[in-house]
């Protein structure tokens, strides 16, 4: 911190200030710090004289007191008395409920960046990993009118505060189903300014250093037990560049407890050690008083005063990176402020008891939320002094910059088709190589936690380079643009919190299930957003799925799992769609509508070895439009059988089995279903509308057609759940797929140890159609489907 600047004579206003209010109390410490920062606000033009700033502080203690005094009342009470008197005790919930110590813990610091944004006339963002914490936001956010449209409605007016504290934890619904209460247990879209809910904890420490862009500046609110959680969070300084970062101000809650116990940060030599810890990684940490709102206050002001000269000093050569990160550690007590502070009972439910029907908890409720109580006409004075935006001319809090991301639209390169065997993956490499050169404003992340040359991705890697901070090559760059991180839940959350620009992550398919926690919050995020009619804006994002299953035999079945797309497709299809291109041209075709979706994440499943092109452009571009095309049909021999194929090795053995029927005389169609999401059953209507309508789906899949066959890419059990309606017959219609069998293994190999080759196929098509699968194979063919011959039967390639 920077030596005090002492006045040089005490003013009434500091006075009033330094006597506290309430359980908001300052120590010397904070007191030299405040009147350092109260001159530097002076000296900057931001304050017309210090006596304002010390007036504004007090005003701070007065809303950060409310905040406490509301956010005990969410957890506990049907209703609030603003006059302070006691409440009776049908004034109580049934069943209290809430996070009530974290979320008093974060009182002082949201009213402190509220306050800051105040003193500066800059509204910076913000970011709450510990989104259960939500009721601080919440309260603090009604107190001062920064408001969504839909809580604005409710929580305004005479009975505002009641309706509030009686709808936390209320479970009402609508008669749709959905929560009637614009309030929820954690960050939301109904809470004015949130971004991430904060459900998943660890999540935001990966991801607040790919936020803001230059010039714009973000307060992270972290907790210690994320601490904890995934590994990365101490990576920051790795990440963060001068040239396309904004201004960050990583701030951790140090309250020591998880729910049922102590953090390792709950002891001083813990938190010395994480202090330690911090250091040797490129932080600059410091320790400040939690409690305190105006500690805070001096803090964020420190934190982003110090990064922007290191970042100008970056930027003019004169400092090397890595740029040291300041890193705020605020020392508190779980739940302070009210009854039971520093307890495990804090995380929850403080009090020993329900006041609603006990008598001693109700008088503790009482005495310590008197101590918290402020009088509705000097709040409402102290409000009035904190917010000013107008007069500032600076946007609300809940219109922070991060929170109103809305990427220009892109410029679609033009690739030509090919028409030669090719890896698909190629059309990824060459298409977003072209993407980003022809949309140079947007920020790039490329997230890989393996290697980009094996999946295929040279082009990528030539031209955007590995982020490092000491290159070893060319193909390393101090402001490269790939974060390369062997941590899946890294190299995501660096992608998905580019939502200022353009993303791809690719990854084994396999290890892709580690993305999923980080993915599925986003996907849930946006979902709610739309359903609010306020969908999100950021451009899509693409997580390939490559190195997949079918063509990963050579590392064992560690690396052999459908589950990524399996899970992606259980997702709402209107912002999880999961793609499998087959070849070249479909993966080309499909790209430009992944890549100009907004708030939608993509799961594609594309091969990276060699793959014949088996559509051409039209063929693709129909593909890419309907999800679904007629790859092959022969109708001479009576009623058809349907083929359907979800994959491309699936449509290679497919197209093989195809041909054994078409010389014997069967008639069959055969269709390939790049993208499995649009022939669901919708859920509701928002997912309707990304659904194909029953008139296409009869045309392509007519109903007429009843014995069917499907090979797919994922687990047969999982397709066939998700595509019931695409199989209504199921004596006549079979899935085949992956059945959790590997090993060291070719392609062929993969397939027949799944029971989904060509012959395999056969059998199936014998089976719906009451035929005997002698008709399409060998006796010696039939012996190794059957598991009795040779596999090199059906394994060997065509001659």
């Amino acid at each position: 911190m920077s030596s005090p600047v002492l006045p040089s004579t005490v003013c009434p206003e500091y006075e009033r200030w330094r006597q506290g209010y309430g359980v908001v109390q300052h120590t010397e410490t904070t007191c030299d710090h405040v009147q350092a920062l109260a001159s530097r606000l002076v000296v900057a033009g931001h304050q017309p004289d210090t006596a304002t700033v010390y007036s504004k502080l007090a005003d701070l203690d007065r809303l950060t007191s409310a905040g406490l005094w509301l956010v005990v009342h969410m957890t506990y009470a049907n209703r609030v008395d603003t006059s302070g008197a006691p409440l009776a005790a049908r004034d109580f919930k049934v069943s209290p409920e809430g996070h009530t110590g974290g979320a008093l813990n974060m009182v002082p610091a949201y009213a402190a960046y509220m306050a800051f944004n105040n003193l500066t006339a800059h509204t910076r963002s913000w970011l709450m990993g510990q989104g259960h914490c939500v009721a601080a936001i919440d309260a603090l956010n009604v107190l001062t009118g920064n408001l969504h449209p839909e809580q604005h409605e409710r929580y305004t007016g005479t009975d505002g505060l009641s309706r509030m504290v009686a709808d936390f934890y209320s479970y009402q619904q609508k008669a749709d189903g959905s929560m009637a209460a614009p309030l929820g247990s954690h960050v939301n879209p109904y809470t004015a300014g949130g971004i991430i809910e904060g459900g998943y904890l660890g999540f935001a420490e990966l991801q607040y250093a790919h936020m803001p862009l230059p010039g714009e500046s973000l307060v992270a609110f972290l907790s210690d037990g994320a601490a904890e959680e995934q590994r990365g969070s101490d990576w920051i300084p790795r990440w963060w560049r001068a040239t396309d970062c904004g201004l960050v101000s990583p701030v951790m809650i140090a309250n020591g407890r998880r729910i049922e116990q102590r953090t390792e940060l709950g002891t001083r030599e813990g938190l010395e050690r994480f202090e330690a810890h911090l250091a040797a990684r490129g932080f600059d940490p410091f320790r400040f008083d939690g409690r305190d709102p105006a500690a805070f206050v001096c803090a964020l002001a420190e934190m982003e005063c110090s990064l922007q000269y290191r970042s100008e000093q970056a930027l003019k050569g004169d400092l090397k990176y890595p740029v040291r990160i300041p890193y705020g550690i605020a020392e508190t007590v779980k739940g302070f402020g009210f009854f039971g502070a520093g307890l495990n009972s804090a995380h929850n439910l403080p009090l020993p008891g329900n006041p609603r029907v006990d008598i001693r908890a109700r008088e503790l409720f009482q005495e310590h939320a008197s101590r918290l109580w402020v009088a509705p006409d000097e709040l409402a004075k102290s409000v009035l002094n904190l917010k000013e935006h107008e007069l500032q001319s600076r946007p609300k809090e809940r219109d922070h910059s991060l929170a109103r991301r809305n990427p220009s639209d892109l410029v679609i390169p033009a690739i030509p088709p090919r028409h030669d065997q090719v890896s698909p993956m190629l059309a990824v490499d060459n298409f977003f190589r072209c993407l980003v050169a022809q949309n140079p404003d947007l920020r790039v992340r490329v997230g890989n936690p393996d290697e980009l040359a094996s999946n295929r991705l040279t082009g990528v890697l030539e031209d955007l380079k590995h982020r490092v901070n000491d290159p070893e090559n060319a193909l390393e760059s101090v402001h490269g643009n790939i974060i390369t991180a062997l941590n899946e839940e890294a190299v995501v959350s660096a992608c998905l919190a580019n939502k200022a620009g353009i993303n791809l992550v690719a990854s084994y398919e396999a290890f892709c299930v580690k993305m999923l926690g980080a993915i599925r919050q986003e996907l849930i995020f946006a979902r709610h957003q739309k359903a609010l009619g306020r969908p999100a804006r950021w451009l899509g994002l693409p997580v390939i799925a490559t190195s997949h299953t079918w063509e990963n035999g050579k590392n064992e079945q560690s690396h052999q799992d459908t589950t990524f797309c399996e899970a992606m497709l259980g997702e709402m299809g209107d912002g999880s769609r999961v793609i499998f291109p087959a070849d070249y041209n479909s993966t080309l075709s499909v790209l430009p509508s992944v890549f100009k979706g907004r708030g939608e994440i993509s799961c594609m499943v594309i091969p990276k070895r060699e793959r014949p092109c088996v559509f051409d452009v039209n063929e693709a571009q129909a593909l890419a439009r309907h999800g679904a095309l007629v790859v092959d049909e022969d109708t001479s021999g009576g009623e058809p059988i349907l083929l359907i194929a979800n994959g491309a090795y699936q449509l290679s053995e497919a197209i093989r089995a195809c041909l054994r029927l078409r010389e014997t005389g069967t008639s069959f169609r055969l269709v390939y279903m790049q993208e499995p999401g649009r022939f669901r059953e919708p859920r509701d209507s928002l997912e309707a509308k990304s659904c194909m309508s029953e008139l296409e789906r009869e045309r392509l899949l007519p109903n007429r057609l009843h014995r069917r066959v499907a090979l797919t890419h994922m687990r047969p059990e999982v397709f066939r759940g998700h595509l019931h309606p695409l199989f209504p017959d199921p004596e006549h219609s079979r899935v085949l797929g992956y059945i959790n069998r590997g090993g060291t293994l070719n392609e062929a190999g993969m397939l027949f140890a799944n029971q989904c080759s060509w012959g395999h196929a056969l059998a199936a098509c014998a089976s719906v159609l009451d035929r005997p699968p002698g008709e399409w194979l060998s006796s010696a063919e039939l012996a190794a489907v059957e598991g009795r011959g040779d596999p090199v039967l059906i394994t060997r390639a065509l001659s």
